[in-house]
């Protein structure tokens, strides 16, 4: 069974790219999403979050969501707003933010190489959010939210990516963030049969984002395929980009209050085990080991002992942990950073302002500006079999939803 292989894409019409694209499901709450989809009947949204055509109060895993999702598919289908290719391809996929680009190769990747572990996982999933995936996948017949998966950049593919991409893409958008997104459709065989043989001498892929959709995947080809290796759900929609193009941001903590603690008193503590320096201007952590405070109109400068950094734990060195094992957990009470109500997270597009600005409205006592994982950090805890602790990875760009999908019935 190959690593990846091509598929026929469900894809928008020629002239309907722009209005079906959409972020992806899980970074919109319902009222965002609403609003996102007001006057756009073709936004992808109608099927990723179909909350929004039921009345306001529906629950979002109520089983009237999934059918009105497959409802709203279906009406895509049948008005030839989404065209299923007739034979199966490849795809490139290209995001532009800025003065950052990433190409990334749009594939179906094993499910039974997911559950071996040669499709390394770096994090634990909820239950809950996993079995809303089963629901979506299984009621649609289709994966329509990608697995963001990335591999160590390979000279054979970096050569091939660039003669494709230097002709003209199929699609080529630009939605309301700046964002631009090219897709090219690769078709010739000897090109498939290329990339397929490249990705399947590789050890192994990574899941960067998207670990409950990959999961979901899993247990989806569980319940229908009955061990027929070629079927469709025996693979997963992804899109996989080489390393080095890869862009993490920063993943930054707010927390409530400073645990019935005085600020003179907590800073005393931080103290014991990290520099503590105060600063004039915002403090964005320029290495591992250094962390920005801010107390309501004042920023500090964290440096963590350099004697509490393990040398040989690629879970426990990570900034997240050492932060949380520190400060987190030891002067703020906060054990378990998946359900505390104390802690919430902020991914590093929004930048320091926003941190500055949820302190100073009283509705945080503190936050923590941290330095991006890196993606070998990543990669050395995968391939360790460990696990990251929560929102240790913001991934910016976003891949849009809607402009390939996967059909598995």
């Amino acid at each position: 069974m190959p690593l990846i292989r091509p598929f026929a894409g469900l894809r928008p019409a020629a002239d309907r790219a722009d209005d079906v694209a959409a972020p992806p499901y899980d970074v919109l709450n319902t009222e965002e999403a609403r609003r996102r989809a007001d006057g756009r009947p073709w936004s992808f949204l109608h099927i990723s979050r179909p909350e929004i055509d039921l009345p306001e109060g529906t629950r979002p895993y109520d089983d009237a969501v999934y059918r009105k999702g497959k409802e709203n598919f279906d009406r895509m289908l049948q008005e030839g707003v989404l065209l299923q290719d007739e034979a199966p391809r490849y795809y490139l996929y290209k995001l532009v933010m800025d003065d950052h680009e990433q190409t990334g190769l749009v594939a179906v990747a094993s499910v039974l190489d997911y559950d071996s572990n040669r499709i390394r996982k770096h994090e634990f999933t909820r239950p809950d959010k996993e079995d809303d995936r089963v629901k979506q996948i299984d009621t649609l017949g289709a994966q329509t939210g990608p697995v963001f998966l990335t591999y160590r950049h390979n000279e054979a593919i970096d050569a091939l990516v660039n003669r494709i991409t230097a002709a003209a893409p199929d699609v080529d958008i630009t939605v309301d963030d700046g964002v631009r997104h090219s897709l090219w459709v690769v078709s010739d065989n000897a090109q498939i049969e290329t990339i397929s043989q490249t990705f399947d001498a590789m050890d192994c892929l990574y899941i960067a984002d998207g670990h409950h959709r990959s999961a979901a995947a899993s247990r989806v080809a569980a319940m229908r395929t009955q061990r027929d290796r070629d079927a469709d759900s025996n693979y997963f929609l992804s899109v996989i980009f080489p390393d080095n193009q890869v862009k993490i941001l920063d993943y930054n903590r707010v927390i409530t209050d400073l645990n019935s603690q005085d600020e003179a008193s907590f800073l005393e503590k931080v103290g014991t085990r990290f520099t503590v320096d105060k600063r004039d201007t915002e403090v964005r952590p320029a290495a591992n080991g250094e962390f920005g405070m801010y107390l309501p109109g004042q920023w500090y400068r964290l440096t963590v002992n350099a004697d509490l950094i393990p040398a040989d734990d690629p879970v426990a060195r990570l900034d997240v942990s050492l932060l949380a094992n520190n400060l987190i957990e030891p002067v703020l009470g906060i054990s378990d950073p998946r359900r505390d109500k104390r802690i919430d997270f902020v991914g590093g597009i929004r930048g320091l302002k926003e941190l500055e600005r949820r302190v100073d409205c009283g509705e945080m006592a503190v936050a923590f500006a941290l330095f991006p994982t890196s993606l070998d950090q990543l990669m050395d805890v995968a391939d360790a079999g460990e696990v990251m602790p929560p929102k240790s990875t913001w991934f910016e760009p976003k891949l849009a939803d809607g402009l390939v999908s996967h059909v598995i019935d």
